[in-house]
């Protein structure tokens, strides 16, 4: 299923992905560790699972380690099993810490 067009906010304050809808919110929280990122929990209410939000909320979180030139380290569930159905994100993974794929 193809994401639907959500716009993402990045709330550096909170250091959290954002999407507001139907006055939900849905979250991707990131922390920055070392010389990376860290995608640590992606949260989505109940009223708006299945609608491709946390999957808009990955695709987000990976375009700002871009931009900001890191390395990501994935705590979170949602965002480890993302990468795995999205092979084409492995190469932003530090290697340090996951090795060769």
């Amino acid at each position: 299923m193809e994401s639907a067009p959500y716009t993402v906010v990045n709330n550096e304050a909170n250091q959290q992905l954002e999407v507001w809808l139907d006055g939900a919110v849905a979250t991707l929280t990131y922390r920055f560790y070392k010389k990376d990122i860290a995608f640590m929990h992606t949260t989505v209410p109940a009223e708006l699972e299945g609608k491709g939000v946390a999957t808009a909320l990955a695709k987000e979180a990976f375009r700002l380690a871009t931009s900001l030139k890191k390395l990501v380290m994935v705590y979170c569930p949602f965002v480890a099993g993302f990468v795995e159905r999205h092979p084409e994100y492995r190469s932003q993974l530090d290697p340090q810490y996951y090795g060769k794929r």
